[in-house]
């Protein structure tokens, strides 16, 4: 045997721990886009992922003649599946009923041959280490691998390339590793020539899709937005699609509407002024949420406001709506205003190092479609925001639909309740979502007053049409429900259950 062949076989454990990590975090991410609840698409997915490596490791027993052979034909297999899988799962998306189908087949198929290559690379080293030498050596190579990919996908790859020019980058180093083995060893490897020039070929086909990759989303993208598309991006965090059609502009984060420009108003007049018009002593306010700037722009008409720190996870999501000129138009450049102050974290580890009060707290999350999102949503974070609020002040917090989610949507009241705030709930029609609902949150002292006038630049709310806000008709009508907490987010698998019988 060569005396490279070692050390470059153990430079291809790297490769191929590094690429079959990427490959399943890829199949994940892309899950979660699609099909929501990340949590549970993670947890699928890799138990999934794992299980067919198991397969993979168990069929390499069967493998017994020319196994430098099948190893470079496996690396090709690896390169071209793991490559195309984000392209094809993106492309059938809107146009095929059994999705997941695919998408597991392509998760299994994937691990399979994963699995085949760790135990196939161990036999054509046997004979070149010690057990004990050679056992350390690959899994210490197949450990340092997945700790890289753990790293650089959620740091650089997701922001910078894309889950789909990230499959093709990693599908070529796969095919890469593939030719270099099948030339450097030719002499050793049968059918050397048919497997370079198969190599050879799978890599230009490869570099083509990552060369056409971002016209392979826009396709995709363009199937499941019935709008024309004119900016897409994947940050760390989400897929952030804007769309246009004539002059209303759609936000979609991961697929889900976030507002459209011709009714958003509706909804952020509902979110802000029925707590922020009662309090005409409020100076500093703080936004959980809100990174569109769209509740800091109802916020700002109020002057005596003096200071409003917003806090969003997403700096991609922040970033454009400072910069974007047709949404720093329909938010008035509200993120650019000296009185906002934009602190780019997680909210729940945020709240809990700080000390200052707030006049007015707008708690704008998205939906509890997740754990992640979820414990936002509990007792233990509420008990935090608690400590947050001013003695005299409001707290208001979206609550989803109160229509289409009752159970989501009082046992967000009941979680509040169950930390000692004073609720209010109340709701409001917008176009483009339905019946949507709003809880307001106080100390149990405070006594609220209803505004009995608005400021008269508000295109909606009104004296009136709060009044009705208030009335909850019997298909709306308060549940009972459980606290959530975060040892059950009973909140996300009530959102679940309710919303999955509509989409």
């Amino acid at each position: 045997m060569n005396k490279k062949l070692p050390a470059l076989l153990l430079i291809s454990v790297f490769v191929v721990a590094t690429c079959g990590l990427i490959y399943e975090l890829i199949a994940g991410t892309l899950a979660s886009y699609l099909l929501g609840d990340s949590v549970t698409q993670f947890s699928t997915i890799i138990g999934l992922y794992l299980f067919s490596m198991g397969i993979g490791s168990w069929l390499s027993k069967y493998f017994d003649k020319n196994i430098l052979s099948w190893f470079i034909q496996i690396e090709i297999l690896v390169g071209l599946v793991g490559g195309f899988s984000a392209s094809i799962l993106f492309l059938i998306f809107e146009s095929i009923a059994s999705f997941r189908i695919v998408l597991y087949g392509l998760v299994s198929l994937t691990g399979i041959l994963v699995g085949l290559e760790i135990p196939l690379l161990m036999r054509i080293l046997q004979n070149r280490f010690e057990f004990k030498d050679l056992v350390s050596k690959v899994f210490t190579f197949d450990y340092i691998g997945a700790l890289l990919a753990s790293l650089i996908f959620p740091l650089l790859l997701i922001p910078y390339l894309g889950l789909v020019k990230t499959a093709y980058l990693f599908g070529i180093l796969n095919v890469t590793v593939a030719l270099i083995v099948c030339m450097s060893f030719g002499r050793e490897i049968k059918a050397a020539g048919y497997l370079r020039n198969a190599s050879i070929i799978s890599i230009i086909i490869l570099i083509t899709g990552f060369v056409y990759a971002e016209k392979i989303t826009s396709f995709s993208e363009n199937m499941a937005y019935s709008d024309t598309i004119i900016y897409s991006k994947s940050t760390s965090y989400q897929r952030i699609v804007l769309t246009k059609k004539n002059k209303v502009l759609r936000l979609f984060l991961n697929g889900n509407l976030q507002f459209s420009s011709d009714d958003e108003y509706r909804y952020h007049e509902a979110l802000v002024h029925p707590a922020l018009q009662a309090l005409p002593q409020a100076k500093n306010v703080l936004v959980l949420g809100g990174g569109d700037g769209l509740a800091a722009r109802e916020i700002l008409k109020y002057k005596q406001v003096e200071s409003i720190t917003l806090v969003d996870l997403d700096h991609g999501m922040t970033s454009l709506f400072q910069s974007n000129p047709m949404l720093v138009k329909l938010n008035q450049q509200s993120l650019l205003s000296p009185k906002v102050k934009i602190v780019n974290t997680d909210a729940f580890s945020w709240v809990k190092k700080q000390q200052k009060k707030f006049d007015f707290i707008v708690v704008d999350f998205p939906d509890p479609s997740n754990y992640a999102v979820g414990k936002l949503y509990t007792n233990s974070f509420y008990k935090i925001m608690k400590g947050l609020l001013a003695p005299q002040g409001l707290m208001v917090i979206q609550s989803t639909s109160p229509y289409i989610a009752p159970k989501s949507f009082w046992a967000v009241n009941k979680t509040l309740e169950s930390v000692e705030f004073k609720t209010i709930p109340y709701h409001n029609y917008v176009p483009s979502f339905g019946e949507w609902g709003y809880i307001m949150a106080m100390h149990p002292d405070h006594k609220y007053k209803k505004p009995q006038n608005y400021l008269p630049s508000l295109k909606f709310i009104s004296k009136e049409s709060f009044d009705l806000m208030l009335h909850f008709p019997k298909d709306m009508a308060k549940v009972e429900t459980e606290v959530n907490k975060l040892n059950n987010q009973i909140l996300v698998k009530y959102f679940e259950d309710e919303w999955s019988s509509v989409l």
